[in-house]
């Protein structure tokens, strides 16, 4: 019984971490100065940087803009990842359950 429980439990999770790569989105620093493409696997998939919005030359504020941009971006896929496992919950646990899915918030 528990054996095929924990087998679908391995397959939701494999299904969820492919699902999470499919998730991408920009997350946009300073209007467009700095845009992060990301996924909500918490990866970072490309960094564009705007020169005609960044000055290039001061590599101390590009550093720091660049810095800022992607620990945003990644906020930002840490709230979709739980939002998509929270979905993920609800759908597994039985509707009996009540609340239960609501613990994981």
């Amino acid at each position: 019984m528990f054996g095929n429980l924990f087998g679908d439990f391995e397959k939701k999770q494999n299904e969820m971490r492919a699902k999470l790569k499919e998730i991408v989105f920009d997350y946009d620093f300073s209007d467009g100065a700095i845009v992060v493409t990301a996924n909500a696997s918490r990866e970072i998939l490309n960094i564009n940087i705007n020169p005609e919005k960044v000055n290039l030359a001061d590599k101390e504020e590009v550093e720091d803009m660049v810095l800022e941009a992607v620990n945003r971006a990644l906020e930002e896929a840490a709230i979709r990842e739980a939002s998509e496992m929270q979905q993920s919950i609800n759908d597994i646990l039985p509707g009996g359950m009540g609340g239960l899915g609501d613990l994981f918030k």
